[in-house]
């Protein structure tokens, strides 16, 4: 037997089954007593509520990882990627536009696959337990934007890659590096102004206590505002939030208008003093950096794999192309990224630390940060005792419990 197609189907299983046991030990972690440090913000039934909200997501989410697990290894048994592979060359000779229809078939197939456990998710289970605000205009207009961006945005950054690996020789995966890089920076200066105003609408915050209260902290904090929106989270969910965004000119903070009807002004200014100190601590550029570096890594390693017939023979393909051996180099390449994805959680709750520290320490009314936290968990029926491998394993931020423990040291 091929030992590609072992040593993958042996990856598949094990993250498969890596999964299933953090997720039923998170579920069993859930405490039916509720700490003490959310009394009087969580009542008994909607703290019950949460612990099933939590449940029903962790089984629905299982039971999609199993029927994914299960065709994705008939799909391989089978030979579908060859099947697919020869339909796409019906269409062209030119391998650049052949593994641009190999690729768009592919995650076409895997999008249509998904469709219904997306639908399910949010029209039964979000809807279940008050969340749930999308109309399905809204869902299906959704679909079709990201669709048509992932194509523009997909095709432009695979043709570069297929085309590098054609015709740049040993150091392909150097050129490859630098044109994603820099297509990465591109999107960090367009994305809010170009691409998310096409999913929500960012209406400047109005005149009032709020935007004083922040531009006033801001100025403070020799941080200069370049705006500050209020997004129509609204429409789609009743969950809360806020995020920075940008570079340069570009920069915006955005609240959700969820998050302004549920909070006072200091405890959404505490918020944003949280976000603030993620620029002012660099911890945008480090993520970065990061990213570029294990993208690096990834792309050299990809370069032993270009074409490799072994790996093709595990697949079952006659034909050997680049297109293709990007694909497969992923099913390979999964440890290596769960490890990155491992270390980059760490980096980024130390992170949230740090930005938490920031907020206090600068807008001086720790309190105020603490309960909007403690709000935001309950608006989001958030889990307060999440299992240890499961936050190793998935979260970037730190739990709350944790966090506010760490505020309260601090100050």
């Amino acid at each position: 037997m091929n030992i590609y197609l072992i040593i993958i189907l042996a990856i598949i299983v094990i993250e498969y089954f890596l999964g299933l046991l953090v997720e039923k030990l998170n579920i069993k972690n859930a405490s039916d007593a509720l700490p003490q440090e959310f009394e009087g913000f969580y009542d008994a039934e909607k703290y019950k509520l949460s612990q099933e909200y939590l449940k029903e997501n962790t089984n629905f989410s299982l039971l999609k990882d199993t029927i994914f697990t299960i065709i994705t290894i008939i799909f391989i048994l089978i030979g579908g990627f060859n099947f697919v592979d020869n339909l796409a060359r019906d269409f062209t000779k030119g391998p650049i536009i052949t593994g641009l229809i190999f690729t768009g078939m592919i995650i076409f197939g895997a999008q249509i696959l998904g469709l219904p456990f997306s639908a399910y998710h949010t029209f039964a289970i979000e809807a279940k337990y008050g969340f749930n605000k999308t109309t399905i205009r809204t869902f299906i207009l959704d679909i079709i934007k990201a669709f048509i961006l992932t194509a523009i945005i997909g095709s432009a950054i695979l043709s570069a890659v297929f085309w590098f690996f054609q015709a740049a020789g040993n150091l392909a995966w150097v050129y490859c590096w630098i044109a994603i890089t820099i297509f990465q920076l591109f999107l960090l200066f367009i994305a809010p102004v170009v691409i998310m105003p096409l999913f929500n609408k960012f209406i400047p915050l109005e005149e009032g206590e709020l935007k004083t209260a922040i531009e006033n902290y801001a100025k403070e904090q020799n941080f200069v505002l370049k705006g500050i929106f209020k997004m129509d989270a609204s429409k789609r969910s009743t969950k809360s939030n806020a995020f920075f965004t940008g570079f340069g000119r570009f920069r915006r903070i955005a609240l959700f208008d969820t998050l302004i009807a549920k909070h006072t002004t200091d405890e959404l200014a505490s918020v944003l003093a949280h976000e603030i100190g993620h620029y002012k601590k660099k911890h945008f550029i480090k993520g970065m950096l990061l990213s570029i570096i294990t993208t690096g890594i990834m792309l050299f390693i990809l370069s032993f794999f270009i074409k490799n017939p072994g790996l093709f023979a595990a697949f079952k393909m006659q034909n050997l192309s680049i297109y293709a051996s990007l694909f497969f180099f992923g099913f390979l390449y999964s440890p290596i990224n769960l490890f990155f994805s491992i270390f980059a959680n760490v980096i980024s709750r130390k992170h949230e630390y740090e930005a938490d520290v920031f907020a206090v320490s600068t807008y001086r009314k720790p309190e105020a940060f603490i309960v909007a936290l403690k709000k935001l968990t309950v608006d989001n029926l958030s889990n307060l005792t999440p299992h240890p491998l499961k936050v190793f394993l998935d979260y970037s931020h730190p739990p709350v419990l944790k966090r506010i423990e760490a505020i309260k040291k601090f100050s």
